[in-house]
This record gives structure tokens, C-alpha cells and sequence, in this order.
């Protein structure tokens, strides 16, 4: 017995020898396109703790998504995990992890996406983001999007607009790659409740539309029935003719007033000259955008006019969009 007892100890000691070296041993962590860079970790509101250790493994870090969960839960520390999005360096921790996330340290700095900006308001919002590293001044966009395995895919519309925490010295790539994922999981889940008769083909079309239903909508409660507008016309071949396409194409020879020879001078983005949805996406939509672009408003309007106040007037026939005009953007009753 006393052998026995002996034995249980010595394994006893080699059992919490083990558990001391794992929880203060570097964590492996999965390697990354960009030398240097952190794993990403998005915690949502509400995950269990066995939910976070298993987000930890799916973002790269490369062990037992079980020990991480014990780890949790024999610390006591489990239900102090908060939501927000995290990154993990290399060296990091199973102990440092678990402080990391029980004192929410992904809040230390924060850049603001704004929805409709374009992707190169966004660059210009990243280049003057406290503490973080330019290490994209000197790319271009398709660089961008080939440093995050994207080669080929036009940038704009591809980042969610949205408030990212980043710790101090992180890449202004890292924040890039966490809001094109962020992106990625928003246009799918939009894409997902999609009506049955849209007449969109596929969830890049729905980004398009979504981005110009952001730069039209002046007033939230209109957005939805000016993705309708657009669909209808869409559905019918009829010309989109919105002013926000044409002013993107223009790039940096738009002014500030758009002219009639602009709306004839012909770029891809032209949809006075040319039919169905421009190439690219014009803005970076969020939520609500994405959202009306797949379940617009049942509507019979194909026309809207600003109202000056922010919302639209809505008419079914050309008449009545003519006598809408003349009211409010001409002044006459």
C-alpha cells in the first residue's frame, strides 16, 4: 500500500509538473501569410467557455481544444471571458491567453469604419489609426489583396464597416484581414436569406447592389424600398441610372457637381450609359445595406426622389416621379 501510495504521488507530481510546463509553455500557433502577424479572435456575445477554446483552435492556435476549455474552467476564470475580437501573438501563453481575454484586453486602441465610406476613405482612416503599423502605405489596392490571398478581387466592398480593436504595434493589415472576414460572414449570411426571385445571381452581385443602397439611402427607413426600386429595374432591364456610380467612375475628377456630360461620358460604372450593375461594388455597405439588397421591399415604385429632408419620395410611373421632381427638387407644386 504504502508502494501504491508512494506511486500516486510521484504521478501526481508529474501530472501537475506537466500541467505547470503546458500552461507557461509558447502556445504553436498556425503559421501566417505575413511574417510577424497575429492570429485573429473573434469572441461573439454569449459564447460558453467551451465555445471560446474551440474559436481558439479554429483561429490557429494549434492545441487540444478540451485542455484549453479545463484550462477555463479550473481556473475560475471561465465566466470572466469577454466578447470582442483579440489578437494572439506569437509566444502567447495558455496562461496569458486566459488573462488576455478575462481582462478584455482586445479594447486597447480602436479604428471606426464608417458605412458608405469607400475603400480609400477606409485607407486614409487606417493611416492615421493610433499606434498602428503602416505596413500597407507603400501597396496598392491590388497588393492589399494579394497580401490577404486575394489576388484578383477588387478591394472595394470587400471590408465591413465596423469599430476594430487592435493592440498597440499591430498591422494595419491584421485590422484589413479582420474586417474582410468580418465581411466574408456578413455577405454569406445575408446572401443565405435571400428572397427566391431575385434577380441577382450570386452573393457578389448583392454586394454591388448593397453598396449602392448605401449611397442612396438618406433616410434608414427608405432602404429598403430603394433596393426595391433597383431590383425592379433590374428584373425588367431597365437602366439603374444612379448618381453614385457615375460620380465613383469619375474618381478623382468628380468635383462636387455632378453635369450632364458626366452622366454621357461612358466608364464601367456608368449606369445612365451602361445596363445592369456596375463591376464593382462603390462603398463598403454594412448590415442593414446587405440585408436589403436580398429581401428588398415589396414595392411597384421605379423611381425615388430626394425630398431634402434626408427621405425619398417613391413613384410607380414616370409622370409621377416628373410631378414628384418638379415639387421637390424644383420647387414648383
Amino acid at each position: 500500500m504504502r508502494r501504491i501510495f508512494v506511486l500516486l504521488m510521484l504521478l501526481a507530481l508529474a501530472a501537475a509538473g506537466a500541467a505547470y510546463w503546458w500552461l507557461h509553455a509558447p502556445l504553436t500557433l498556425r503559421a501566417s501569410d505575413t511574417p510577424g502577424e497575429a492570429l485573429e479572435l473573434e469572441i461573439e456575445p454569449g459564447t460558453t467557455p467551451r465555445g471560446v477554446a474551440n474559436a481558439a483552435v479554429k483561429a490557429g492556435v494549434q492545441t487540444d481544444a478540451r485542455l484549453l476549455y479545463y484550462w477555463f474552467r479550473l481556473s475560475g476564470q471561465d465566466r470572466q471571458i469577454k466578447a470582442g475580437n483579440y489578437e494572439i501573438p506569437t509566444g502567447t501563453t495558455p496562461y496569458e491567453l486566459l488573462q488576455k481575454l478575462a481582462r478584455g484586453e482586445s479594447t486597447l486602441r480602436a479604428v471606426t469604419v464608417v458605412e458608405g465610406w469607400t475603400f480609400k476613405q477606409m485607407r486614409g482612416a487606417l493611416a492615421k489609426a493610433d499606434a498602428l503599423k503602416q505596413d500597407t502605405a507603400a501597396m496598392s489596392n491590388e497588393d492589399i489583396m494579394r497580401a490577404l490571398g486575394r489576388e484578383g478581387v477588387a478591394a472595394e466592398g470587400r471590408f465591413f464597416p465596423d469599430t476594430y480593436a487592435y493592440a498597440k504595434g499591430s498591422s494595419d493589415l491584421a485590422v484589413l484581414k479582420r474586417a474582410m472576414h468580418a465581411m466574408d460572414r456578413r455577405l454569406e449570411a445575408a446572401w443565405s436569406q435571400r428572397e427566391s426571385d431575385t434577380p441577382l445571381k450570386s452573393a457578389d452581385q448583392a454586394l454591388v447592389l448593397a453598396s449602392i443602397v448605401e449611397k442612396e439611402t438618406g433616410s434608414a427607413q427608405d432602404r429598403a424600398e430603394i433596393a426595391g426600386v433597383f431590383t425592379n429595374r433590374l428584373r425588367i432591364g431597365m437602366l439603374l441610372q444612379t448618381d453614385p456610380t457615375v460620380i465613383y467612375g469619375m474618381g478623382d475628377k468628380f468635383d462636387g457637381n455632378l453635369r450632364k456630360r458626366d452622366l454621357q461620358t461612358d466608364t464601367p460604372w456608368n449606369t445612365y450609359t451602361r445596363g445592369g450593375l456596375p463591376p464593382t461594388a462603390i462603398s463598403l455597405p454594412g448590415k442593414a445595406a446587405l440585408l436589403a439588397a436580398v429581401q428588398p421591399a415589396r414595392t411597384k415604385a421605379l423611381y425615388f426622389v430626394a425630398k431634402g429632408d434626408g427621405s425619398s419620395h417613391f413613384s410607380a410611373t414616370l409622370d409621377e416621379h416628373n410631378r414628384a421632381v418638379n415639387r421637390y427638387q424644383r420647387g414648383q407644386r
